[in-house]
């Protein structure tokens, strides 16, 4: 398995309602957080992208900027146009 499939794995593990940085992704499969963010420029739809961030909560901005929407269907805790990182970061078991 090669660092996109780590990466559609480790996206397709976080539920609804939560999310992960780029960063955070990378810390758990060993790479960078710009290789996770080209990585998922390489997945299909079915993967829900929009459970991935920018550090301080921003949403991303690819999609024509769907992913606040998407976000606030799944109820992700927000503050304002950001996710709130404490109460919706996923965690993943060890």
């Amino acid at each position: 398995m090669n660092f996109i499939d780590d990466v559609r794995e480790a996206v397709l593990a976080i539920p609804a309602g939560s999310v992960a940085s780029y960063g955070d992704i990378g810390r758990r499969i060993g790479v960078g957080p710009r290789q996770v963010g080209r990585a998922m420029s390489l997945l299909d739809g079915n993967v829900p992208w929009w459970r991935v961030v920018h550090a301080d909560g921003t949403p991303s901005t690819c999609h024509d900027g769907q992913a606040p929407e998407l976000l606030g269907r799944e109820a992700t805790p927000m503050r304002g146009t950001r996710v709130d990182m404490p109460r919706a970061r996923h965690r993943w078991s060890p």
